[in-house]
């Protein structure tokens, strides 16, 4: 098969030759660890313990569910990696898929790190080509997931080009996942991950076996961009091809809800410092795709409040901190007030830098007739204001806590995992949720 006669083989043909040196491989696990430990802090949750209570009966060898139910509980605080060029979450897919078959395979450490690279890699890619339109109705983690899972788990079982194009084409044909969900508040968003993880597996699996799959389905007549991307850039999948990683280009989040509205956030973080009175009036402006998903001004409930830019903002400036009790209907009700005073404006100045950069202006007035302004071009973990090492391992140790787990236990976690590349052997997804390995 010529690689060059579809956009999959020139992805597939980009990643495969992609040099991996260490530095590559040490930052690779703290994005391990960060989707472990918001598993682990998942299953604590009230969708969490569903999950948990699911998988009571899972055939605990079955790499695909298993798969699964560790992408849905990582995504379900709101607190695991983001790509933000891509607008996907792929810690949540790539990660508890590469474990799961790493795991059944019996394979190493370094080759699981190795895996999740090149599924990030095409993750992030065409998530990067679907266009801005394609959100507005399509939930991109779990439309360009299952590309990523097929092809950190098709490297982990040695596909070869061919049939690794194959996984790739199964795996988008299995794509979906709509917003719809947000506008009830159901608990959708999580299985989102778990199948978009579970989807790569089985197309890689099965083109192991030799069962083909459609060699273009990012731009066939009938394949995804056609189906549902208006303003599809197919040469964002093969761009740069020597640049760094796109796993390097990921965000770490530091506040346990929507990325949209982390530039407020941080905004607001930095002006309730100052503030000295009552807030009158809020007005914040930003980019389309924040206000599309986060102009929620009366969240109703704990997960839809973790979509409102107002309620965030409010939480922000009334707590002067973010936290897991923020979005509770304690906290709904003892921030109403400031909420009801937030304005939000689109921004033409920020919204055409996006999603390269996600930013915002943010103006606070107060009682006492002062006025404050913050300004953000980033949000605080993305590649250009990244947690440095030590904030990510406090970070861990706050989800850890949250789940309930022992300081001793906490550490012992946090050591296995960042030792990655030197472990013969890949625990599986019921094993870490149940600490032993």
């Amino acid at each position: 098969m010529n690689l060059k006669n579809s956009l999959t083989g020139q992805l597939v043909n980009l990643i495969q030759e992609r040099e991996i040196i260490n530095e590559d491989l040490n930052a690779c696990t703290f994005f391990v660890l960060d989707a472990i430990v918001n598993a682990i802090a998942g299953a604590k949750t009230d969708a969490g313990k569903i999950m948990m209570k699911w998988s009571e009966s899972m055939d605990t060898t079955d790499a695909s569910r298993q798969a699964f139910l560790g992408g849905a509980l990582i995504h379900t605080l709101e607190m695991d990696d983001l790509h933000k060029q891509s607008v996907t979450h792929p810690g949540c897919v790539v990660v508890p898929a590469a474990i799961a078959v790493a795991a059944r395979e019996g394979l190493s450490g370094k080759k699981l790190l190795i895996a999740i690279l090149q599924g990030y890699e095409a993750m992030c890619r065409i998530g990067n080509a679907v266009g801005r339109s394609h959100y507005k109705i399509w939930h991109s983690t779990a439309t360009c997931g299952p590309y990523g899972s097929a092809m950190s788990t098709g490297n982990l079982l040695g596909l070869s080009p061919e049939q690794q194009i194959w996984a790739l084409g199964n795996a988008g044909t299995q794509s979906s996942g709509l917003w719809e969900f947000m506008n009830s508040g159901g608990m959708s968003k999580h299985l989102h991950a778990g199948k978009a993880a579970e989807a790569g597996i089985l197309a890689a699996d099965l083109a192991k076996l030799g069962f083909t799959g459609p060699t273009k389905i990012l731009e066939g007549e009938q394949g995804m961009f056609q189906a549902s991307c208006t303003d599809a850039n197919p040469s964002e999948i093969v761009t740069s091809p020597y640049g760094a990683w796109q796993l390097s280009q990921t965000s770490i989040k530091p506040w346990p809800c929507c990325r949209h509205t982390h530039p407020a956030i941080d905004a607001a973080l930095e002006i309730s410092s100052k503030i000295k009175s009552k807030v009158q009036k809020v007005i914040i402006r930003t980019y389309q795709a924040a206000i599309d998903v986060c102009d929620r001004p009366n969240p109703d409930h704990e997960y839809e409040a973790k979509f409102s830019l107002q309620h965030c903002i409010a939480v922000a400036l009334h707590y002067k901190n973010v936290g897991f009790d923020s979005f509770t209907n304690t906290a709904r009700n003892e921030t109403a007030r400031i909420r009801n005073v937030i304005q939000i404006e689109f921004s033409p100045e920020i919204d055409v830098t996006y999603p390269g950069d996600w930013g915002c202006d943010l103006e606070v007035v107060t009682e006492d007739g002062q006025l404050f302004n913050a300004t953000r071009l980033h949000c605080k973990g993305d590649p250009e204001l990244p947690l440095d090492q030590s904030e990510m391992l406090g970070k861990a140790r706050t989800l850890l806590k949250y789940a309930g787990i022992q300081e001793d236990k906490q550490e012992h976690l946090i050591r296995y995992i960042l030792d990655l590349q030197n472990l013969p052997r890949v625990p599986g997804i019921i094993e870490i949720l149940n600490l032993k390995f």
